[in-house]
């Protein structure tokens, strides 16, 4: 079967390196990202491999821009086979100065993102018949635990938790999985730019191997689920977390 698989947030980190290990298998992979520049890059990357990508400038804050991307994708590749919901932000704000600014922004991309990602991607695989599709999304370890620093953020991830549950029973029956992935702390940009050296070396602690997770052995876990090698698992998160929920 011709595998298609639409990886948001492509462009770096996580996502890119599941957008790389997903092409070394030759899936036709569309690497969307809100940083067209960076999402380009991975694309020559690819393909300079003489594998097949192509590119897609997205923000999954605005959810006619995911349904056009899927829509881009099943008019250049034919089909649509998996959807990797990895877009997301980070931030941190004290609950009691959280504004409504910016809890309304984390929830239009982290949830909002995750939810027409998952409905989009599912329903088109109904109607193209699509019977092992898979659809996979990045929750995290805050998901599971509180923290007072980052509610809006740890409450997005929770919601992404119960969203893969739903969206599993919904699709299951059509042949598509839904699945998530909770990393840990991970060896990102988006993480070394939000936490200095004293914060890094104390998350690096959190984990049982006393260092961050690397955006490439997260992103093998999110590869195997959108397989159908990880046919027995569905709706279900898997934690890629080092330990860490083993400390709390």
């Amino acid at each position: 079967m011709k595998r298609v698989i639409i990886v948001t947030g492509g462009a770096s980190g996580i996502g890119k390196e599941a957008a790389l290990k997903l092409a070394h298998q030759d899936v036709s992979v569309v690497v969307a990202d809100i940083n067209m520049e960076l999402a380009e890059e991975v694309v020559l990357e690819i393909k300079k491999a003489k594998k097949e990508a192509a590119a897609y400038h997205l923000d999954v804050s605005k959810k006619e821009n995911i349904q056009a991307c899927i829509d881009f994708t099943v008019d250049k590749y034919g089909t649509l086979t998996g959807m990797f919901n990895n877009a997301g932000i980070g931030a941190l704000a004290p609950f009691p100065e959280l504004s409504s600014e910016d809890y309304d922004r984390m929830m239009r991309i982290n949830l909002d993102g995750v939810f027409y990602g998952i409905q989009y991607a599912g329903n088109k695989m109904v109607e193209l018949g699509v019977k092992e599709g898979s659809i996979v999304n990045t929750a995290s370890i805050y998901g599971f635990v509180g923290a007072a620093t980052s509610p809006h953020y740890n409450a997005t991830k929770a919601a992404v938790v119960s969203l893969t549950k739903s969206g599993a029973q919904a699709y299951t029956p059509h042949g598509i999985r839904v699945t998530a992935i909770a990393p840990g702390f991970t060896d990102t940009p988006m993480v070394r730019g939000a936490l200095d050296e004293e914060a890094l070396k104390f998350l690096q602690g959190s984990h049982m191997r006393n260092q961050l997770l690397s955006a490439s052995e997260v992103a093998n876990v999110a590869v195997w689920l959108l397989s159908s090698e990880s046919s027995a698992v569905n709706g279900s998160t898997i934690l890629a977390d080092d330990g860490f929920l083993a400390f709390k």
